[in-house]
């Protein structure tokens, strides 16, 4: 498919999804961590995972960092179109160049102005976090303080609660809000409880901070990564769906 019907195609799919994608009750869902261009690892994924009972969460950041940036993305995008109530794109900060831009962003940085508009109004369209009736909730960066969960598809690209799902960063200490760090705002466990709570939810994926522990605040709160563009082994979480979630044990972790 040439690359500009693939766009157009994906951005009215894409249109037609919620903020907040609320996942089936039964299978088992595979959360995948930032790519950053890493094709390899999309590919093995997809090929390992693309069939009956799963289903794909991506958790953004699909460009930028990696060598094959423009072809991990249209990757995904033919995929979703072939499976679409089978794999989801969650946005990541790397998606929002057009809104908050940052350096470096060598995928940005390739395209054109027209290509990058084209880019940038189809990654408005993406989803902003996952969440299914087990106690399981997954996003790229950190919780919103919203009143209730659903508030999530009430957000708009580029606002307060949408940088904070895109660029918050979790910080293993037990304060609430902690500040900001370049354009990151830093969340403590004691904001974590508060909204998990709030919410109803028991255990949140995520991905963004290549650095973070893998669990915090106890076991609560997993973070992955899944491209080699910044570390040397991929982690993925594979949940049941028909199982109730109370943290990290009651989950699978895999890395490749």
């Amino acid at each position: 498919m040439e690359r500009g019907s693939l766009l157009q195609r994906a951005a009215q799919l894409l249109e037609q999804e919620p903020r907040l994608i609320h996942l089936p009750h039964q299978g088992t869902v595979i959360f995948v961590g930032d790519t950053h261009g890493d094709l390899e690892a999309t590919e093995k994924i997809t090929r390992q995972y693309l069939k009956k009972p799963y289903r794909i969460v991506f958790l953004g950041d699909y460009v930028d960092r990696g060598r094959h940036s423009e072809e991990n993305i249209l990757n995904l995008l033919r995929l979703k179109l072939e499976r679409p109530g089978e794999i989801y794109l969650l946005a990541g900060n790397h998606e929002g160049y057009k809104m908050k831009q940052f350096f470096p962003a060598n995928f940005w940085d390739s395209l054109s102005d027209e290509e990058a508009e084209v880019y940038g109004r189809l990654f408005e369209k993406l989803p902003l976090a996952a969440t299914a009736q087990n106690g399981i909730l997954a996003l790229h960066g950190g919780l919103p303080d919203l009143p209730a969960l659903e508030g999530i598809n009430g957000i708009q690209w580029g606002d307060d609660h949408w940088n904070r799902i895109l660029w918050g960063d979790f910080v293993d200490e037990q304060g609430d809000i902690l500040g900001d760090w370049v354009g990151r705002p830093q969340l403590g466990e004691r904001y974590f409880t508060r909204m998990m709570e709030r919410y109803e939810k028991r255990l949140l994926i995520r991905s963004h901070q290549p650095n973070a522990p893998l669990e915090m605040f106890e076991g609560k709160c997993i973070t992955i990564f899944t491209s080699r563009a910044y570390v040397p082994t991929r982690t993925i979480v594979l949940v049941d769906l028909e199982k109730e979630v109370q943290s990290a044990k009651d989950v699978m972790i895999e890395t490749f």
